[in-house]
């Protein structure tokens, strides 16, 4: 399976090129020293390929185009360095299953080629917001393959969907892969810059750092329209298909360096991501999927980091969120009722999230504070009111059409007598009917403590 190995945010000054600034550079020394501990990670990683979403190719206001020629290549000549020249293979299967995943889930893309540049009136050839990090890429390693993309001015959920189709891509293919967001911020910081200064450049800039830093994506696909519209920026855009690229994940971003002497936001960040090893895969998966249905408004397809186990296993499964201590939602299953135990976890984590009768349904604003935990529930066999242990064992007791389950180890249920009332209680079933008890153990998944 593929993976991508490295996420970045990058800025395109030309200015930074030696032979486009002519000393002029100097000024933004900073940025130039964290290029260059962006483009040795890379090379310490070698990927087979390099994925660069960018704000300056042909840019569509229905659709996201790509590049699929077997080689593209472009010159800094528009700024007066055609000697600074670039050529590059195109990753075409990667390219194929980006574009295949996209027609899949109903994203609008554009095949741009040296046969088609002519019919979208647009030019097939490396664009500046792509060549500035390649520039620098290039000097510690060149032995990759590119994936082009030009973002669209499509919604910003639009834009997170494609960039979850290059995720599921790439573990389609057998690629290890660097992910690039090309796009520089604010462009109205100051009143001596190039363009028309604006008080909310600066208010954007530290924003979206912010946020990004905090790993916080309902935060920067809500941002305050207003504020985006006057910062002037053109980043964002390559930015939710980023965070999509990022879905399922848990994520930081670290600042490498930030500069707006220029009156440009110049942004390079590194995205730290979480590892499966360091988050138990049940809690992340459950997490991930309430996630994903809040922020998607549908159910997540199964990720990578997902085991073997999960996928063939059919197990019934409860998810449980709370709130500062508190019962937030709980809602699982006695009898498995999907396929697997990933799409029962998946399933539940909804359903607990925004189907439980006895809270109203959690907010984006909430994840957050949420404490998830999942239990995996044993084959539930016969049992008499002698062999219950409520700290060991959950049980269910049944009459006729109507059940009731309680989990093991729940706080303030100390004895069999509490629990079976308890049960019965939610079961609706009458202490002095008829009814048979079953009993279960749970394996039971909490999240790490940061």
């Amino acid at each position: 399976m593929g993976n991508i190995y490295a996420y970045y945010a990058l800025p395109h000054p030309p200015i930074i090129i030696p032979e486009v600034g002519r000393g002029e550079e100097t000024a933004i020394q900073e940025t130039i020293d964290a290029f260059y501990q962006v483009s040795n990670e890379v090379a310490d990683l070698k990927p087979d390929t390099v994925i660069m979403v960018t704000p300056h190719g042909p840019v569509f206001q229905d659709a996201v185009a790509i590049m699929r020629d077997m080689e593209i290549g472009g010159s800094m000549r528009r700024f007066r360095a055609p000697q600074v020249r670039f050529k590059n293979k195109i990753d075409m299967d990667l390219t194929d299953e980006i574009l295949d995943m996209a027609q899949k889930m109903g994203i609008p893309t554009v095949e741009i080629t040296k046969s088609s540049e002519k019919k979208y009136g647009v030019s097939c050839e490396l664009d500046h917001g792509s060549m500035v990090p390649m520039y620098f890429i290039n000097q510690k390693y060149s032995d990759y393959q590119l994936v082009h993309i030009t973002y669209g001015l499509l919604s910003p959920e639009q834009l997170y969907q494609f960039g979850i189709c290059v995720k599921k891509a790439v573990e389609q293919i057998q690629r290890s892969v660097v992910f690039i967001a090309s796009g520089d911020l604010s462009h109205r910081l100051i009143k001596e810059g190039p363009y028309e200064f604006s008080p909310y450049g600066e208010k954007f800039d530290s924003e979206i750092r912010s946020l990004l830093e905090q790993g916080d994506v309902h935060g920067v696909l809500n941002m305050d329209t207003t504020m985006v519209r006057e910062a002037g920026e053109c980043a964002l855009r390559s930015y939710y298909i980023l965070l999509g690229a990022l879905d399922s994940c848990e994520f930081k971003g670290q600042t490498l360096s930030y500069q707006g002497t220029f009156g440009v936001g110049y942004l390079v960040m590194r995205f730290d991501v979480r590892t499966a090893k360091q988050q138990n895969p049940y809690v992340r998966l459950a997490r991930a999927s309430l996630t994903h249905y809040l922020l998607q408004g549908d159910y997540m397809s199964i990720p990578s980091y997902v085991t073997q186990e999960m996928r063939n296993q059919k197990r019934s499964a409860f998810v449980t969120l709370k709130k500062s201590g508190n019962l937030r939602g709980c809602i699982g299953t006695i009898k498995p009722v999907t396929n697997s135990l990933a799409e029962e976890i998946i399933r539940n984590a909804v359903e607990a999230g925004t189907c439980d009768p006895r809270f109203p349904p959690v907010t984006k604003e909430e994840l957050k504070y949420l404490e998830i935990s999942v239990d995996v529930l044993t084959e539930p066999e016969p049992a008499q009111f002698n062999q219950l242990d409520p700290k060991k064992y959950g049980i269910i007791v049944r009459s006729g059409y109507r059940s009731g389950l309680l989990l093991p180890d729940l706080e303030g249920v100390d004895t069999a007598e509490e629990q079976l009332y308890i049960a019965l209680k939610k079961a609706g079933i009458s202490p002095r009917s008829p009814y048979s008890i079953e009993k279960f153990q749970v394996i039971r998944y909490r999240e790490e403590k940061p």
